[in-house]
């Protein structure tokens, strides 16, 4: 039970066959920072102007750009990161001007753990389908845990990753986003572990993000939605985005 939590949310965990199978998306995304589209090193992210994090790409096309390319090329669900800053003030701007969801961390989170109130208020403002709960975590070494982590992925909370969190948190919202803050920017490789833990006890479709390095290994990657950024040729990297789109329709048609 978490501190706060509603008494009336049922945190049950659900049989294993009560959880529908889905089929791992590509999931395009969009990160902009300082007003351009960029591909950065998340955990070299700080407060202040003096603190630059490690750059691995910048685009000389548009936010727009690249979201008419994915829409071209029939890529669904793709995310549009910002750095944060949504909030129960803000969020229905977005949805009302065409968003499919608003993607939150931070605002829901004080002082180290959930805020069930904040969590049920943008629930009531743009409705459980328009909400993703992005869960970004990374490893402590002294209990071999993965733990959310908030504000620019600075500061760890006390809320660990497992299978009670995920069921509780989805009463709340459409889906999951997770980047391996650890890895994320990185291209050192996906954090195998941390993909299997989402894979085996999200109920809804959850997104990782953070270390792809090539195609082969992506298809490591099958239970679980995927998010690629500073890998693809679009951004700097070695795989090919036109093979990512073509993987990806040949998982949908089969």
């Amino acid at each position: 039970v978490y501190k706060n939590q509603p008494s009336q949310i049922n945190c049950a965990i659900a049989p294993r066959n009560s959880i529908q199978v889905i089929i791992m998306r590509f999931r395009p995304c969009i990160d902009i920072h300082a007003g351009e589209v960029k591909q950065i090193v998340g955990s070299t992210l700080k407060d202040g102007e003096d603190s630059a994090p490690i750059t691995n790409f910048v685009a000389s096309q548009s936010a727009g750009d690249f979201a008419r390319m994915y829409k071209k090329d029939g890529l669904i669900g793709g995310h549009v990161i910002m750095l944060g800053g949504i909030n129960a003030d803000n969020c229905q701007f977005f949805v009302e001007k065409g968003a499919s969801h608003v993607i939150v961390t931070s605002y829901v989170f004080r002082d180290g753990q959930i805020d069930f109130d904040r969590l049920e208020k943008l629930k009531q403002l743009v409705g459980k389908d328009h909400l993703v709960l992005d869960l970004s975590c990374r490893k402590k070494n002294e209990d071999n845990k993965f733990y959310v982590m908030t504000d620019r992925w600075q500061k760890f909370t006390t809320t660990s990753i497992d299978e009670a969190l995920f069921h509780c948190l989805a009463e709340y919202c459409d889906e999951f986003l997770v980047h391996a803050v650890d890895v994320e920017g990185k291209r050192c490789g996906i954090q195998q572990e941390l993909v299997e833990l989402l894979a085996k006890w999200s109920p809804l479709p959850v997104t990782y993000a953070g270390g792809a390095s090539s195609l082969i290994l992506i298809r490591l990657v099958l239970q679980v939605d995927l998010s690629i950024g500073s890998a693809l040729d679009i951004f700097g990297g070695d795989i090919r985005y036109e093979d990512v789109v073509s993987w990806d329709k040949k998982r949908v048609e089969n």
